[in-house]
């Protein structure tokens, strides 16, 4: 990052992308909009990232043209690129970004950067998802949105309500910090980069917006979904493993206690699960396959799903549950193996009742009759895995029935964090 301008307050960038039909209009209505309604120092960064159309001409021309215009150019794409590059080079006390299409109405970006400007918040976002939020869009993007958010916190434990609106805004000083921590460079941006500052202890601040779908996106959902899901699960990965280093950055920036990221919520430990149960029912198919023609109907099913299990109690351990180390590694696997044992009853019982009544069925209703029973056990198995072999701590549900309950235990547990916001 460069050293901040003292005279310059606010840097809004526009990412584009072969964008030569809207580039022009949307940089003159957001120059006009930001001297009418701003009173600080302000510039407009067009930030190009390997436009092939006439879009890099077009926003030279304007920079020439508009003294509060500066253009960036880079071969690469990616709007989190564009981003890295515009912000990390900006002298702004204030950064900020917008969509080309201006679909958030711009009403909403005083109220954005004011927190920000005034140091009492670190990173801003805009959000479509609140209920005074006014929105216009199709039912399949709200579909897609809507589940993402699910996903995001149920998986990453996220509890901003927007990850993807395109007008957000952050602090100069926390996107140094921040910025070298974020690998991802296409849309993934957003969601990487708030994550990590929830984790650090940072303060975002959310601002309902008014927002209208744009007809001519050029995002490709489905290549941005896949992008997405990989980014969710990378995130994740990094912040078991300690990878990303979240205590650094609060003890530097951090106003509220650092997150708890050695145990999910209730619903990202079904979500969890529910992964590590998917991969462990496509493994049980494929080994009980291989296995079948070598040692019998009940020996593959006993083979495989005594591997399933092993590799099923491990990856739950320390995935789902996020329990890492040796302690009690060995007693949740002779655990884990008593949950297998009620499993395998369930799957060997309904391997004898289909061959009693079909003994003559082939291989293929066998292994659909195994999965079907398979699932049923994976459902007894998290409920055990959960209440029994990786059960929280007695703390831990004493705080969760605090916080829940009207007791004064839970006025004070409410109070304290609000106090200390105050002080902060």
């Amino acid at each position: 990052m460069t050293s901040h301008d003292s005279s310059l307050a606010l840097d809004v960038v526009v990412p584009v992308y072969n964008e030569q039909n809207a580039l022009e209009s949307c940089v003159r209505r957001l120059a006009a909009y930001l001297t009418e309604s701003m009173s600080v120092a302000w510039q407009i960064t067009i930030a190009d990232n390997a436009s092939v159309d006439a879009t890099p001409e077009i926003a030279d021309r304007l920079a020439a043209e508009i003294s509060a215009v500066r253009v960036i150019h880079t071969k690469r794409k990616g709007r989190g690129h564009a981003l890295k590059m515009a912000w990390g080079s900006s002298t702004a006390h204030v950064l900020a970004y917008v969509d080309v299409d201006l679909s958030t109405d711009l009403a909403a970006l005083p109220p954005l950067v004011a927190p920000l400007l005034s140091g009492h918040s670190d990173v801003a976002i805009g959000t479509r998802l609140s209920r005074s939020s006014r929105v216009v869009r199709g039912g399949k993007r709200e579909f897609i949105s809507r589940s993402y958010n699910v996903l995001l916190h149920g998986m990453l434990g996220a509890n901003f309500s927007d990850a993807q609106c395109g007008f957000k805004a952050i602090r100069a000083d926390v996107a140094a910090a921040l910025l070298p921590l974020v690998q991802d460079d296409a849309w993934f941006f957003d969601t990487e980069l708030l994550v990590i500052a929830q984790r650090s202890g940072l303060r975002i601040h959310e601002v309902p917006v008014d927002w209208i779908d744009d007809l001519d996106s050029r995002v490709e959902i489905a290549s941005t979904v896949k992008q997405d899901l990989r980014g969710v699960f990378r995130v994740g990965r990094d912040l078991a493993r300690g990878v990303i280093p979240v205590q650094s950055v609060y003890a530097e920036l951090g106003r509220s206690p650092i997150g708890r990221v050695d145990r999910p919520s209730f619903l990202g430990q079904v979500v969890r699960f529910a992964v590590v149960g998917g991969c462990s029912t496509i493994a049980y198919a494929l080994l009980y396959l291989l296995f079948q023609g070598l040692i019998g109907s009940q020996a593959a099913n006993f083979s495989a799903l005594l591997i399933t299990t092993i590799a099923n109690t491990w990856a739950n351990r320390r995935f789902t549950f996020a329990i890492r180390g040796p302690a009690k590694a060995v007693t949740h696997q002779f655990q884990g193996l008593i949950v297998f044992a009620l499993a395998w009853v369930i799957t060997s019982g309904s391997l004898l009742a289909l061959n009693l009544f079909a003994p003559s069925a082939p291989t293929a209703v066998e292994l659909i009759v195994l999965t079907v029973a398979n699932l049923v056990a994976t459902a007894l198995r998290f409920v055990l895995l959960r209440r029994w072999v990786f059960k929280a701590p007695a703390a831990e549900h004493t705080t969760d029935r605090e916080c829940t309950s009207g007791t004064p235990a839970a006025a004070s547990a409410t109070e304290h964090p609000t106090q200390k916001a105050s002080a902060a």
